[in-house]
């Protein structure tokens, strides 16, 4: 159960148009308005508290100090010059998709995503899963639609979570021959998945030799003929299309001409990007995903070069599809999601793994965090412990989570000695630092404050926030066991 206090901000709202001002490229067709001001702003968790509150405590220099804007680090879409003096991350700039009150892309947090193992047919089994997965943090949830009869669940689903929950955008997972299927579920929700390998049928034909120009030019025909009756509709509705290729199911067409290879995928976004151009539709978001790791990097580099050279600034949607379950498909996850969001790359993920989809959330926003692309819990710096570490680093750092995990706006510094604690806090707001055998030195910032017992060492770090008018009570028993009850309730109404 994820509870109220665990702070996960979204993209709710962006593109509403409130005075802020957008950093665009120019001369690529059409955009949304964002709300995101000029200023530089972090996305998600309470706001730092800003330059010139009222500080309680003596030294007001250090506590100016720990007041410089670090902000930078953690919105992504500000002034380009910072981001190079800061090391932060400069994301490609793309259009802004809008998928219900979320925007994708723009300049929009990296959004997360998930999808239900639920059958579409079992309503209340799909109500109750996909409310659980906005809980615990996940902005836009993917269902299956196999047939008519998934498509016309789909709308008794959406008409539910706007009943008892809330209006939560939904992406339909469109696949083989899927056009009846799409049209009907674009009557109901914010977004629409297709596969170009799939949607589109091309039966194999073991005498072919080649495919001319030709064929290529027939096909694109037929894709668009197919295509075009969704592509009208949600053009018309202002709603969304994931072009979704996936490495396992490209066409006979691609496969035949290109091999089973990230070119073959990239040339299968295109052919459908531009069936999408030509018919002026343009909320769309695109991926590449494949379950290696390289094959899965090479697709989204390539496409990404390929869009820059012809002017599309559409945004990615990045995954490593089938990545497995436990230690290691998280680990190829971060491998892939992290590495394209590094080189800039990537306006929404989603952590596919062979689990429960709610634990795919955490992994979502520590890759996201550990990036500086979002914050949604504390940042804990401690270092690996060595000889000279004057206490049980373990412990302690233990105690101090517990202590302070509740409030995500916050960074901490739990370091074993003085050799290399200091500078190794980097932009720490502050620091637990082992001093002398027993003491520990609680620093604001890189500035030490003062001098305390190890035995009261967490419970000083506390009264030092306090001082500081940063802290925030935790959730109380009372509280816990309330969400608690509310959301038994939530589900049991969701369940009759």
């Amino acid at each position: 159960m994820v509870l109220g206090f665990v702070v996960v901000g979204t993209a709710s709202g962006v593109g509403k148009k409130d005075g802020g001002v957008c950093v665009r490229r120019a001369g690529r067709g059409p955009r949304v308005s964002c709300a995101r001001g000029a200023q530089l702003v972090m996305h998600d968790g309470p706001a730092r508290p800003q330059t010139g509150a009222e500080w309680a405590v003596k030294d007001k220099e250090a506590a100016a100090a720990l007041m410089k804007d670090k902000s930078a680090l953690k919105d992504q879409a500000g002034v380009r010059e910072m981001m190079k003096m800061t090391g932060a991350i400069q994301r490609r700039a793309t259009r802004a998709v809008q998928v219900g009150d979320v925007f994708i892309g723009g300049t929009s947090p990296v959004v997360v995503q998930s999808m239900i193992n639920e059958d579409t047919l079992d309503i209340d089994g799909s109500v109750r899963s996909i409310r659980a997965l906005h809980e615990a943090g996940c902005e836009i949830v993917r269902v299956t639609v196999p047939s008519m009869a998934h498509a016309f669940a789909l709308g008794y689903i959406k008409d539910r979570l706007r009943e008892e929950y809330k209006d939560v955008p939904l992406v339909a997972d469109v696949h083989h021959n899927g056009m009846k299927i799409a049209l009907e579920v674009a009557k109901h929700i914010e977004k629409v998945r297709i596969n170009p390998g799939l949607y589109v049928f091309e039966k194999p034909d073991p005498n072919r030799v080649e495919y001319t120009k030709e064929d290529f030019d027939v096909a694109k025909q037929k894709l668009k003929t197919q295509l075009e009756p969704l592509v009208v509709s949600l053009r018309d509705q202002n709603k969304a299309m994931r072009i979704g290729v996936n490495h396992g199911s490209l066409s006979e067409r691609m496969l035949f001409t290109y091999g089973d290879t990230p070119e073959g995928m990239v040339e299968s976004a295109i052919e459908v990007i531009d069936v999408c151009r030509e018919l002026n539709f343009h909320n769309l978001v695109i991926s590449m995903k494949a379950s290696k790791v390289p094959v899965m990097l090479a697709a989204y580099r390539m496409l990404a070069a390929r869009m820059d050279a012809l002017g599309y600034d559409y945004p990615l949607h990045l995954g490593v599809t089938e990545a497995g379950d436990g230690e290691y498909g998280r680990i190829k996850s971060t491998l892939g999601i992290g590495t394209l969001l590094a080189d800039g790359l990537g306006d929404t993920i989603r952590v596919s793994l062979t689990e429960d989809p709610i634990k795919e959330i955490p992994v979502c926003y520590g890759i996201l965090q550990g990036l500086g692309l979002r914050r949604t819990m504390v940042e804990y710096v401690a270092c690996p412990s060595c000889g000279r570490t004057l206490f049980n680093l373990e412990t302690v750092l233990h105690e101090v989570r517990e202590a302070t995990k509740h409030m995500p706006s916050l960074s901490i510094a739990v370091m074993g000695c003085i050799v290399n604690g200091p500078g190794e806090m980097a932009d720490a707001d502050y620091g637990y630092v082992g001093k002398t055998p027993g003491k520990i030195s609680l620093y604001r910032g890189r500035s030490e404050v003062r001098t305390v017992n190890e035995l009261n060492g967490v419970e000083e770090l506390v009264k030092l926030l306090k001082e500081d008018g940063v802290w925030v009570d935790p959730p109380s028993p009372s509280e816990v066991a309330a969400a608690e009850a509310k959301k038994q309730e939530a589900d049991a109404v969701a369940s009759k």
